[in-house]
């Protein structure tokens, strides 16, 4: 390719709104542009990255034994209500009225797909029929629209963005191990084939539903996700599924313990007004919230330092769906409102459930159920025994393992794909069944496995960049080799560019050829950019000498070979690089085999 005939539109200067490196980079490297909110263009060199993340996507799932196949995006909402996602989705789901009776805005009869569970269910359901065609793993790579009310960092969070699903479907849970080990398997072949710095975290499955999940997510400082890690033992774990080591034993309240006592709080409401009025540090305070649980209510009781994680309070609940009880609720249930509210003297009899951080505390302070009103000198465990006990809080860093006990830290990171095991959500709703070894007709078993392709454009530059620009890994770059002709009107330079061009296509080396006519540093300025990890540069001076100058992208500085074998030795220097990348990934899976205890 020549860059005289590429559409490549480089800029120099940082686009306005534009905040995260990948967003910038993108921009400036002449990648992507912006539509609207949330909609991009792929660009012709955004456009091969993009490929490159999908054939090594599409050559991982078919050596894993899955099969492709393609799904509509345009769902009937009929789908959607049969799984009872049409209300839990919310307004993420892009509706649409194809009934052709535009004067009711109700009448929604399609849904734009945000995920294909639905789908691929009702296609299994239909084509499913034994056992003996189990087990059966399907992928597509599809366009996806969710109604983002926030897009943002440019591709990293957008409206319509192409993902990589799988589905396994499987007759018992030793199938649906063995076809969820292969995905992540795959998963973590796909990432290092790529070049990510990828880790593999523990995860709650959300609004997809199941039973044990995985994310994995690459580490960068703007990252919306929060990961959770060990170094010590590799424990890892997104916020909402994150465990917390035990604390200490709690004490044990001594028999002439006083008991707790009323004290006046007036038009005192939050935790840090409450404790710089009575004296006491935060972390001997706690805060009791109220939720509906599937429409009943249930109480949270948690430091006052500390935040709630929902995902934990629903598990502990059992509960579908978990919501913040509205105002109303919160007075019938204690009689007093937001501020004044604590877990003793409730009006109702509810569920309450206890963090272990409080649990473990000499005494606290909490709401009195009465307006103004608080109560001091609470013993946890002779006063709160009619709660449940259980890790309730957000991890922090410096929060003990849970599994050796070791300081935790905590970073924020770029979720590129997510593993399930849904085991009979979708089968059970949608009726899909099969007919097992004995004859009865039971529910497959499910597994979902989703890759954020564009997130892996993205997070490998947020992953790879310098001041100078992108710095792709070789595997997604869009070349891999820029030859950059100083003089592109000497016929010399010109012969010895082409010559080379032509050995590394052969090679089944994907070469860009810089023939403008521009000033080097403008040249090289621009193949920093655009991040192309191999730079050739052939000079009238440099031919008079009988070298040719060769500057990898991470290199301090260029390094010289022969003009008469200048091909196989940056042929040579190009397989070295892919055998020393491929050493690593060896070794990353000897790690990972040791990890899991293969």
């Amino acid at each position: 390719m020549r860059w005289s005939n590429a559409l490549i539109p480089t800029l120099k200067e940082t686009p306005a709104d534009a905040v995260a490196p990948s967003h910038v980079l993108l921009l400036r490297a002449g990648m992507v542009r912006q539509l609207g909110a949330g909609t991009y263009t792929y660009l012709p060199l955004g456009f091969r990255v993009l490929n490159k993340a999908i054939r090594i996507i599409r050559e991982e799932m078919d050596a894993a034994g899955a099969q492709e196949l393609l799904m509509p995006a345009l769902h009937p909402v009929e789908l959607w209500h049969e799984s009872k996602r049409f209300g839990v989705m919310g307004d993420i789901l892009m509706k649409l009225n194809l009934s052709g009776d535009s004067r009711d805005p109700k009448s929604v009869t399609h849904v734009l797909g945000p995920t294909h569970e639905e789908v691929i269910t009702d296609v299994a359901r239909d084509l499913i029929k034994s056992y003996k065609q189990l087990p059966l793993i399907l992928y597509q790579i599809q366009t996806k629209f969710r109604n983002e009310p926030r897009p943002r960092f440019g591709i990293l969070r957008t409206r319509e963005f192409l993902m990589k699903d799988a589905y396994s479907f499987d007759a018992d849970l030793a199938q649906l191990n063995d076809s969820y080990d292969a995905m992540y398997e795959a998963y973590c072949r796909i990432f290092d084939r790529c070049g990510l710095p990828y880790v593999a975290v523990e995860a709650e499955s959300g609004p997809i539903g199941g039973d044990a999940s995985h994310e994995f997510m690459v580490p960068c400082a703007i990252g919306e996700d929060v990961v959770i890690h060990c170094a010590q033992c590799g424990y890892a774990a997104n916020r909402e599924k994150a465990e917390i080591g035990a604390p200490p034993p709690a004490p044990v309240p001594g028999p002439g313990a006083p008991p707790y006592q009323e004290v006046p709080t007036p038009g005192r409401k939050t935790i840090r007004e409450v404790t710089e009025f009575l004296k006491v540090p935060e972390a001997q305070s706690a805060k009791f919230l109220i939720f509906m649980a599937d429409g009943t209510p249930v109480g949270a009781l948690l430091r006052g330092d500390h935040e709630l994680n929902e995902a934990k309070l629903r598990r502990v609940s059992g509960a579908g769906t978990l919501v913040p009880a509205e105002p109303g609720d919160i007075e019938k249930v204690a009689g007093a409102p937001i501020g004044s509210v604590g877990p003793i003297g409730l009006r109702e009899e509810i569920a309450v459930y206890i963090d272990r951080s409080v649990a473990v505390l000499a005494d606290l302070v909490v709401g009195a159920n009465r307006d103004g009103f608080h109560l001091t000198g609470v013993v946890p465990g002779r006063d709160l025994s009619h709660g449940q006990v259980h890790d309730l809080r957000n991890a922090e860093a410096g929060d003990p393992c849970p599994r050796c006990g070791a300081a935790m830290a905590v970073n924020q990171g770029i979720e590129i794909g997510h593993v399930f095991k849904l085991g009979t959500k979708y089968s059970d709703a949608l009726n899909a069944t099969f007919l097992d070894d004995k004859g009865n007709a039971v529910p497959l078993i499910m597994g979902c496995y989703g890759i954020g392709v564009n997130r892996i454009v993205a997070a490998a530059v947020e992953a790879g960049h310098d001041a100078n620009g992108i710095v792709w890994p070789l595997a997604l770059a869009p070349y891999e080799v820029v030859l950059v002709p100083l003089q592109t009107q000497n016929a010399a330079v010109i012969e010895a560019t082409e010559a080379l061009e032509r050995s590394f296509t052969a090679a089944g080396v994907d070469v860009l050829v810089d023939d403008r006519e521009q000033r080097p540093g403008v040249k090289f300025k621009d193949a920093d950019l655009i991040g192309i990890p191999l730079r050739v540069v052939i000079g009238e001076r440099g031919l008079k000498d009988g070298t040719i100058e060769v500057k990898w992208r991470t290199a301090e500085a260029a390094h010289h070979v022969a003009v008469a074998t200048a091909a196989e030795a940056i042929l040579a220097e190009l397989e070295a690089a892919r055998k020393e990348l491929e050493a690593q990934r060896v070794a990353r899976r000897a790690a990972r085999a040791a990890v899991r205890g293969r």
